[in-house]
């Protein structure tokens, strides 16, 4: 019902019920921890904090590689090492900037494209935080390359604890299917590389640092090569979006009942625990439920801050919603206009008496 159309990148498969009931006490767990250690560690941009603990276990499937628990979080300190040197590196001429960026989200789509695996999403969304960002000078690019690292270190602490205290039935690993894609590979990266640069001033104009997390929702259906799954996906982004703002708002309306922080992390549990669930037995497409998590506690931890919480969760839900449905409409329009899926004719095969 509604499957993510044919040719398109490698999309992680729901969790299996089989594999691991308890997913959605393990998602809602790690919620809980992280908005804990948000309240804890005061970050400057505590939507980081609070969501990427969360997007890295959400998804995991399956029983996973201890290396790789740790390898994740690490990585995440290297890309936010060196794309900070090199926004810094290129930030004072802003039309170098501007090109370099868009080269590295050539490279990012160029993978993406090549071979369907996320390491190239990873570079194209590292990218976008550190170019936004960098338009606010480098006091700001070494501002977010911390607040990263402080991630990472509380995603080291929770993601393996969830899983001592809460740990998947099977112990088979998950193994990824990537699906690479043809045509002229490096077309279609330009145009994703062109439009996301677009995106990227727009995200600048219009949002505040502090929502740059929930930003990052509305450039991810540029990661899909067909305009099928563009559309597909962006679909997918606004419904993520409208049930992160639904949970958020629920969240938001039982607090203040009871403004204490052990309430917060209740609802945040439950939260997660109800995504979990969807993705586990809902029919419809998972990862809109997947998604919708992190943009929950994005919500909420960046709403907690504001005076009017319905009006700052309705212009961050339409400022994300308005981008990612701008820049699937554009992508769709460039790939019909140039094609560069359509594949090349088959020579004939000049050999006398061949089929």
């Amino acid at each position: 019902m509604g499957e993510l159309p044919a040719l398109a990148m490698y999309v992680i498969p729901r969790p299996s019920v089989r594999d691991d009931p308890h997913f959605g006490i393990r998602l809602g767990l790690v919620g809980a921890l992280s908005v804990l250690a948000a309240a804890w560690l005061d970050p400057v941009m505590p939507t980081i904090t609070a969501a990427l603990p969360v997007g890295l276990v959400a998804a995991q499937r399956k029983a996973p590689a201890p290396l790789g628990i740790v390898v994740a979080p690490l990585a995440v300190c290297v890309l936010a090492t060196v794309l900070a040197w090199f926004v810094t590196w290129v930030h004072p001429l802003a039309v170098v900037q501007a090109g370099a960026a868009w080269l590295v989200y050539f490279i990012g789509f160029r993978m993406i494209l090549r071979t369907g695996a996320t390491p190239g999403m990873l570079l194209v969304v590292f990218t976008i935080l550190f170019s936004v960002i960098g338009m606010s000078g480098g006091g700001a690019v070494a501002v977010l390359r911390n607040e990263l690292y402080l991630a990472a270190l509380v995603a080291l602490v929770v993601v393996p604890l969830s899983y001592v205290l809460v740990p998947p039935r099977t112990r088979a690993r998950h193994v990824a299917t990537p699906v690479p894609q043809r045509g002229r590979i490096a077309t279609g990266a330009a145009i994703r590389a062109t439009v996301l640069s677009a995106l990227s001033f727009w995200l600048y104009a219009v949002m505040p640092p502090s929502d740059i997390m929930l930003a990052i929702m509305a450039a991810l259906v540029l990661v899909f090569p067909t305009r099928e799954a563009v559309f597909f996906e962006a679909r997918q982004r606004m419904r993520a979006t409208l049930y992160g703002s639904a949970l958020a708002l629920a969240a938001l309306a039982v607090f203040p009942l009871s403004p204490h922080l052990p309430i917060l992390l209740g609802l945040v549990f439950l939260a997660g625990y109800w995504v979990g669930q969807k993705m586990l037995h809902d029919p419809r497409p998972h990862m809109a439920f997947q998604n919708a998590y992190p943009a929950a506690l994005a919500l909420i931890v960046g709403a907690l801050a504001a005076q009017d919480v319905a009006a700052a969760i309705a212009s961050r839900v339409g400022l994300t919603l308005v981008g990612a449905f701008a820049a699937a409409f554009a992508v769709a329009w460039l790939d019909r206009l140039t094609g560069w899926r359509d594949e090349p004719a088959v020579a004939a095969d000049p050999r006398p008496g061949a089929a």
